[in-house]
C-alpha cells in the first residue's frame, strides 16, 4: 500500500502541474508576466525576452495537492504506515510528520518570497526586483522559524554517516549546530536559484535530487517523507514538460526559492541534512564559481571564467544548452550515488 501511495503522489503532482501549464502559461502569457533578459547574460538569450515567468507556481500547487491528497487517501485507508505515521502518539513518528509539514511550509514561505520577487521585477517593472537586504532577511527568518519549530518540537538529533548514534544538538558543542544549519539553509536555497539560469535545468537537477531522497526515505522506511519526495519529483517532472529547450514558460524565483526550500526540506526530513552537501553538490558548484568570480575580479580585475554562473561559462564556450542540463544531471546523479554510498556503507 505504501508504494501505491508514493506512486500515486507522484503521479498526482505529474499530472497536476503538467495540466496547469494548459491553463497558466496563457494567463500569464496574457497578464505579460514575461522575463526580462538582463544586457549581463549571454547575447542569445535576448530571443527568450517575453516568456512567461513565476510558472514555478504550477508544481508548488501540483505538489501541495499532491501531498494533502495522498494524505487524505492514507487517513481513509488507515491500513498503512504512512497513516500510522501521521496518527501514532510516539514521540518519534510526531518528529516525522512534523518535519515534513514544516519543511513543506518553510519551501511555501521561500516561494512565497519569490513571487514577491517576481511581481516586483514582471509588474511593476524593477528588473532587480527585492532587494538584496529584504531578500537576506526574509530567508533567514524563514529559515530561523524552521529550525524553531524543530527544537520546540523536541527535533534535537541529527546524523552524521558512520556515526552509529544519533549526535544531539540540544546542548554542549551540539548547540553550534543550529547557527551552521541556519546559514546552510540560507546558502543553498540561493545556490539553487542560481542554477535556474538555463531551460531545464534547475528542474530537472531537482528532479534527480528528489530521487535521491525517496531511495533514502525507502532505506529508513519512512513513508511521509518517501511521499513528499515523489511528489516533488512528479511535480519537477510535470514542469519540464514545459520547461525544456525551448522553455515556453520559466518557474522564476516563485519556482527557484521553493525548489531550494524543498531540498532543504527533504534532507531535514530524512535526518541526515549533511548528504545534501553531496547530493546538492551542482548546485554548491554554481553558488561557488559565482563567490570565486566576484573574489578574483576584486583582486586581478580579470574574470577567471567567462560568465558567472558556470553554466553560463560552459554555455559561453559554446556548449548548447541541452548538452550542459544533461552534464550538470550527471554530475548530480554521481553526487548522489556516493552520497548513497557512503549513506548505506555508514548504516
Amino acid at each position: 500500500m505504501d508504494g501505491i501511495l508514493s506512486t500515486m503522489a507522484a503521479g498526482i503532482a505529474f499530472a497536476v502541474t503538467g495540466l496547469l501549464g494548459l491553463v497558466i502559461i496563457p494567463f500569464l502569457t496574457k497578464l505579460k508576466y514575461g522575463q526580462t533578459i538582463l544586457d549581463i547574460g549571454p547575447n542569445w538569450h535576448k530571443s527568450k525576452q517575453g516568456t512567461p515567468t513565476m510558472g514555478g507556481i504550477m508544481f508548488i500547487i501540483g505538489i501541495v495537492l499532491s501531498v494533502i491528497v495522498t494524505y487524505v487517501v492514507a487517513y481513509i485507508q488507515k491500513d498503512n504506515r504512512l497513516a500510522m505515521e501521521f496518527l501514532s502518539g510516539f514521540d518519534q513518528q510526531k518528529k516525522y510528520t512534523i518535519r515534513i509539514v514544516a519543511g513543506l511550509l518553510m519551501a511555501i514561505a521561500f516561494g512565497a518570497v519569490g513571487f514577491v520577487d517576481d511581481y516586483i521585477k514582471v509588474v511593476k517593472k524593477r528588473n532587480l526586483g527585492l532587494t538584496a537586504r529584504q531578500k537576506t532577511l526574509l530567508q533567514l527568518l524563514i529559515a530561523a522559524a524552521f529550525l524553531l519549530t524543530l527544537a520546540l518540537t523536541g527535533d534535537t538529533t541529527t546524523h552524521i554517516p558512520f556515526v552509529k548514534t544519533a549526535i544531539d544538538v540540544s546542548k554542549g558543542w551540539g548547540l553550534i549546530y543550529w547557527p551552521v544549519a541556519l546559514m546552510f539553509i540560507y546558502g543553498f536555497v540561493n545556490s539553487v536559484n542560481l542554477t535556474d539560469g538555463i531551460d531545464g535545468l534547475c528542474g530537472s537537477v531537482t528532479l534527480i535530487v528528489s530521487i535521491f531522497f525517496m531511495m533514502i526515505s525507502g532505506a529508513l522506511a519512512m513513508s511521509g517523507m518517501n511521499v513528499l519526495c515523489s511528489a516533488v519529483a512528479g511535480g519537477c517532472g510535470g514542469f519540464l514538460v514545459w520547461n525544456l529547450k525551448p522553455a515556453r514558460v520559466f518557474m522564476g524565483d516563485t519556482g527557484s526559492l521553493f525548489l531550494g526550500g524543498i531540498a532543504v526540506a527533504m534532507a531535514f526530513a530524512s535526518g541526515y541534512p549533511i548528504l545534501l552537501m553531496l547530493a546538492g553538490l551542482l548546485y554548491f558548484v554554481e553558488a561557488l564559481s559565482v563567490m570565486i568570480q566576484v573574489a578574483y575580479y576584486k583582486k586581478t580585475k580579470k574574470r577567471l571564467f567567462k560568465m558567472a554562473p558556470i553554466h553560463h561559462h560552459f554555455e559561453m564556450s559554446g556548449w548548447s544548452e541541452n548538452k550542459i542540463v544533461v552534464a550538470f544531471s550527471f554530475v548530480t546523479f554521481i553526487g548522489c550515488a556516493i552520497a548513497f554510498l557512503l549513506f548505506m556503507l555508514g548504516r
